[in-house]
């Protein structure tokens, strides 16, 4: 997927670069000067390096959690945020990082959900991507969790830079709206293992 046509590309005239657009249930890797982009609401972006290799790249993902009445939900959820960031950690040693050198920043689980705040979807999004690193051993270096803001990242995966804006004058029925979308999807993801969401990268 790090080449994926269906990502959006563009060039970004602020920072004269090619920037790589990331939607929820999508990820990207690279090994050049790129800037990967992505939007958070609820839901968590990991940004992983390796500053040896200068290699990054960085994900966008939610936990269903309990949005529905689904049977095993709590596996359903720990398969697909498993999924993501197994998948990121594979693409970037797949481009030459080195999995004992990789540091983490994390983004993201803000409370944006209308409707939703009861089932504190950000605060698990937030609490399963730092449980996950801890136990695989990767260092968290720089984190910008929870609160109740949008925010915008932008991570330059040959240098490691990240840039977080948090978006208070953009109004979180976008960013909402479009997370309530991918929580539907979500929802229809069986227990037999349909990763879809993810292996497709759909917009």
């Amino acid at each position: 997927m790090t080449d994926a046509p269906v990502l959006a590309r563009y060039f970004d005239t602020r920072f004269q670069l090619e920037a790589i657009k990331i939607l929820p249930g999508q990820c990207y890797a690279a090994r050049r000067d790129v800037m990967i982009v992505t939007v958070l609401g609820s839901c968590v972006s990991a940004c992983l390096w390796d500053a040896s290799a200068c290699v990054g790249g960085m994900n966008h993902f939610m936990l269903p959690g309990k949005s529905r009445a689904v049977n095993d939900v709590a596996s359903v959820s720990a398969r697909l945020g498993v999924y993501a960031m197994e998948l990121l950690i594979n693409q970037v040693v797949k481009l030459g990082a080195a999995r004992a050198k990789l540091v983490a920043k994390v983004f993201g689980g803000g409370k944006v959900l209308d409707g939703l705040d009861t089932l504190n979807v950000g605060d698990q999004n937030g609490e399963f991507v730092l449980d996950f690193l801890r136990e695989e051993r990767i260092p968290v270096v720089a984190r910008d969790l929870y609160d109740v803001w949008p925010r915008k990242v932008y991570f330059f995966p040959r240098t490691g830079k990240v840039l977080v804006k948090k978006l208070r004058s953009l109004s979180n029925d976008t960013v909402g709206q479009r997370e309530h979308n991918y929580l539907e999807r979500m929802n229809q993801v069986t227990a037999s293992g349909d990763f879809e969401l993810f292996s497709k990268g759909r917009k």
